[in-house]
């Protein structure tokens, strides 16, 4: 089972890619999505699309593993990344994958069993069942991964 995982936004968009085959997870790749802030907004969603639609056609995930949107203090910018969020999934769908989401506290109760756990615990885990030389340090990259592997193991009874 291939599950691409997804740390959705506008401005920069984590994903990871992971194979998971009898119940032990294998890294395949990962890398961070940018876009121009001084571009306009759909145009940077179509970079983004057309990044994802390569990933895909690349990796040929079974499923995608998408972070949920949230933010407590700037609500235009929950409803940006919600809209990226939703061009994503579309990809996703129309790829024929099967969308799945997960919020912050299931990736860290998932991986870590603490809903408070920080960056540098699940970037350390990470390391440890990926078997990854370094840790991967960009954040929004190994929230990525964080999410493919949440996926994996929460899901197992579906794989």
């Amino acid at each position: 089972m291939i599950i691409l995982g997804i740390d959705p936004g506008y401005g920069r968009v984590g994903w990871g890619v992971i194979d998971f085959t009898k119940q032990k997870a294998h890294y395949l790749d990962s890398g961070l999505i940018e876009t121009k802030a001084n571009s306009d907004f759909y145009i940077r969603l179509l970079e983004i699309v057309k990044k994802i639609e390569q990933i895909i056609k690349l990796y040929k995930p079974n499923d995608m593993a998408i972070e949920s949107v949230f933010f407590n203090t700037n609500a235009k910018t929950a409803i940006l990344a919600s809209q990226a969020k939703g061009a994503i999934s579309l990809v996703g769908l129309q790829k024929g994958l099967k969308i799945f989401d997960y919020t912050p506290l299931q990736v860290k109760n998932a991986l870590i069993g603490y809903g408070r756990a920080d960056k540098k615990q699940i970037q350390t885990i990470l390391k440890y069942h990926l078997k990854l030389p370094n840790i991967i340090t960009q954040d929004d990259t190994a929230d990525a991964l964080a999410i493919a592997l949440t996926h994996a193991y929460t899901n197992q009874i579906m794989l």
